[in-house]
């Protein structure tokens, strides 16, 4: 099937109106302005101007049907006149589209409403077909086919949507931390030190000296406690994973927060149980359609989430499935899956939060149970069965500091700017950090974490 010709026009030519002189004075003209295939219903009858990309073409034998596709959703556009029919039978799928036409209600047409008497304008036509068969209900290619051609694949309805899930989650982030008295910030990204002693990092030439990427905001956000108290950052982070799973990639978007003059880690446990909250409530309230799209469930966040200690949360695992669990340093996937089920099951929620790491397990600036040493004062939050956020109180005494690192055989000059702010007084603090990526996937029952990453970057991928 050839191309189509772009910049000619089918049908009847859409009227173009603008604010003109008139005999050297200015002359108001009334402009047709665009309309969203999403608010279509609201003109039903009117005469209105579409711009979008021909999502598909169904030829019949006296009619054809173009679904024209923009941001908000599709509009079915019907073409009658056979000269007309015969003009956009030649227009590939992903030609994008000016169609100006009048709005009938139909039941049977996607939203209810189609357009008629089209005029139809081919702004930007494809060199090819493209790669990905968009006009699917879901795309069937596999995954690396689908990461290799993201630029067209991303412009399917159900891909786009999970990343109106991310977005309304970033917007219900901002405003519950907002609502929660803290303030945005933004970190460097290029640091002189890894920021979590031992985990991988990408190291890079900074003028001659060696630098890293940043693992996380963690010091940055500990020393802001000191300024404004409650801070929060949304931004990259990179981790040197050299595991190729399901659920690792090595850069991925952190949110942060940090807040001051808490009892313990209790304290940031609430403030993040409001943000996962407003999180939800975001998606509510932005990505509503998106929701629907997917057809997603979203879940109940219930007003305590259930806890559980890490040393009792591996005695009933051991206790229901025999298998030695006591004493290992962390959970495994497999335990994370099972107590999520536990929680679903015994308190009917879907969140639960595992308590009391062991200190072996986490970051040097960690501030350790007073009433048990070798655990933490530390938290994950589980959602579905998989871990979702780390968090904590930090140390804030400076002979603290130096005493943990000195326990681990550091030496305290590497973080001599990140001391320098508990030399002069911190208050007690703690935070916790949420893997954007990770929570898109569980919320969507993404098989990999890769779906819901817009042009993911892992072991083995560094395009596009």
């Amino acid at each position: 099937m050839p191309a189509a010709k772009c910049g000619g026009t089918t049908g009847t030519p859409p009227v173009r109106t603008t604010r003109a002189l008139m005999k050297g004075k200015p002359m108001e003209v009334a402009v047709m302005e665009r309309v969203r295939t999403s608010d279509l219903a609201a003109h039903v009858d009117e005469r209105v101007l579409l711009r979008g990309w021909l999502h598909k073409q169904r030829r019949l034998a006296r009619v054809s049907f173009l679904v024209v596709r923009d941001a908000s959703g599709i509009a079915q556009v019907v073409v009658i006149d056979p000269a007309q029919r015969e003009e956009v039978a030649s227009f590939l799928p992903e030609t994008v589209l000016e169609v100006e036409g009048t709005v009938v209600a139909n039941e049977k047409s996607p939203g209810g409403i189609e357009v008629h008497s089209p005029s139809v304008r081919p702004i930007s036509c494809p060199t090819e077909p493209p790669p990905i068969q968009l006009q699917r209900p879901v795309l069937l290619e596999q995954l690396p086919t689908i990461l290799d051609s993201a630029p067209i694949a991303l412009r399917h309805p159900r891909q786009r949507a999970m990343f109106q899930i991310a977005a309304g989650s970033l917007f219900g982030f901002r405003s519950a931390l907002e609502g929660m008295g803290f303030i945005e910030i933004q970190t460097p990204k290029i640091v002189a030190s890894a920021t979590e002693s031992g985990a991988n990092v990408f190291r890079i030439n900074y003028f001659g000296r060696p630098a890293f990427l940043a693992q996380s905001p963690q010091f940055y956000k500990q020393i802001m406690v000191g300024v404004f108290e409650r801070v929060f950052e949304v931004g990259p982070v990179f981790r040197a994973e050299p595991h190729d799973t399901t659920r690792h990639i090595a850069e991925y978007v952190s949110l942060d927060a940090e807040l001051g003059f808490i009892e313990d880690h209790r304290t940031v446990m609430a403030a993040l149980r409001d943000a996962v909250v407003g999180m939800l409530g975001g998606i509510r309230k932005r990505a509503a359609a998106a929701v629907e799209v997917l057809d997603l469930s979203l879940p109940e966040v219930p007003s305590e989430i259930p806890v559980v200690h890490f040393s009792d949360a591996q005695l009933m695992i051991e206790d229901a499935t025999g298998e030695k669990v006591a004493g290992e340093p962390d959970l495994t996937p497999a335990h994370e899956r099972w107590l999520g089920d536990w929680a679903a099951a015994d308190h009917g929620s879907q969140f639960l939060f595992v308590v009391g790491y062991p200190m072996v397990k986490r970051p040097f600036y960690t501030c350790p149970d007073p009433d048990r040493p070798g655990f933490s004062n530390s938290f994950d939050l589980l959602f579905r069965g998989v871990e979702l956020v780390t968090g904590g109180q930090r140390l804030h005494r400076y002979e603290d500091y130096l005493a943990a690192l000195a326990a681990r055989g550091e030496s305290s000059d590497p973080y001599e700017s990140y001391l320098q702010a508990s030399r002069h007084g911190m208050p007690p603090h703690g935070g916790f950090a949420i893997g954007l990526e990770r929570w898109v996937a569980q919320l969507t029952g993404a098989s990999n974490i890769r779906e819901a990453t817009l042009f993911p970057r892992d072991l083995n991928r560094l395009t596009p």
